[in-house]
């Protein structure tokens, strides 16, 4: 058995490596193995021989999640509809292990964003800005030379620059529009919808191909209502209140299940007292780590 200082070391990083991991990866599932197998290779190393320990370890962690992404990403060519990380439900007292998925920045909207660099754009992104590592350092881990890795960064701040997302509501101030929404497109109200969505609002349902989900990115509010008010013509749904609002990737939603038994979690971006983006994930290959928890 390790010593207690493996433990210790381990232990105290892993906010930070989770965090790196579910970037790189937008997996809870992979997350887990990632840092099941960085602990592993961890455990059987001398820390007298390691400069730094923590440095040690996100190395490794940057190289296993960049393995598995450069793999995610053919798979990715093939998968049936839009695409959403797996989502994380916020704990009202989380444990160590689950701390990250609160202290780190894992939003939505960043992780779609990082999707759209490459495997080494993104390790070498993340490394720099979120890590401080060194373009020297970033060299061996993504593959290329020192200038190469200040490129990719360089090129992975444009496209991500003004993108950030806006500062998450409070569930207090989010629930009055997300209980309309919930009523709304329950009720097929075309109109309330236009008057909750905003103009540009981008509606992502993520069904893997498994269970029935739109298979495009729905933009705009006309589209976006057309598809709830569809929605719910086809399936009569019963009057019931709003589940419990939850944080998933921070922002404010709710889990719910539809008349089939299908679980989903909706996630809601809100800018100016509108709805501005949902992220609906509903593959229920996404869904297994959140256990018996629908509203």
């Amino acid at each position: 058995m390790p010593p207690d200082r493996h433990i210790a070391t381990f232990e105290g990083e892993r906010r930070r490596l989770a965090g790196l991991a579910y970037r790189m990866t937008g997996s809870v599932a992979e997350t887990e193995d990632i840092l099941q197998q960085a602990w592993l290779r961890f455990a059987g190393q001398d820390l007298a021989a390691l400069e730094s320990p923590a440095r040690w370890l996100t190395t490794v962690v940057s190289r296993l999640s960049l393995d598995h992404l450069k793999s995610a990403r053919r798979q990715r060519e093939t998968y049936v509809g839009a695409w959403l990380p797996e989502p994380l439900l916020e704990s009202p007292e989380p444990t160590p292990e689950q701390q990250w998925m609160v202290t780190e920045d894992v939003s939505i909207a960043l992780i779609l964003l990082l999707e759209t660099l490459s495997p080494e754009m993104r390790a070498a992104f993340l490394l720099r800005d979120a890590f401080d590592y060194e373009f020297e350092e970033i060299a061996p881990v993504v593959g290329r030379t020192p200038a190469t890795c200040r490129q990719l960064v360089s090129r992975a701040r444009k496209r991500l620059a003004g993108a950030e997302p806006p500062e998450a509501a409070s569930l207090d101030a989010a629930r009055p529009i997300i209980t309309a929404f919930w009523e709304a497109s329950r009720e097929g109200d075309m109109q309330r919808l236009l008057e909750i969505f905003a103009e540009d609002i981008a509606v992502h349902t993520d069904g893997g191909g498994k269970v029935p989900a739109a298979i495009n990115v729905l933009s705009g509010a006309r589209r976006a209502a057309g598809l709830f008010v569809g929605l719910a013509r086809k399936r009569q749904l019963p009057q019931r209140p709003c589940p419990p609002l939850r944080r998933i990737n921070g922002a404010p939603g709710f889990i719910s299940v539809d008349p089939a038994g299908v679980v989903q979690t909706t996630a809601v971006s809100l800018r100016n007292g509108r709805i501005a983006a949902l992220w609906i994930v509903r593959n229920p290959d996404k869904l297994r780590h959140l256990g018996d928890v629908a509203g």
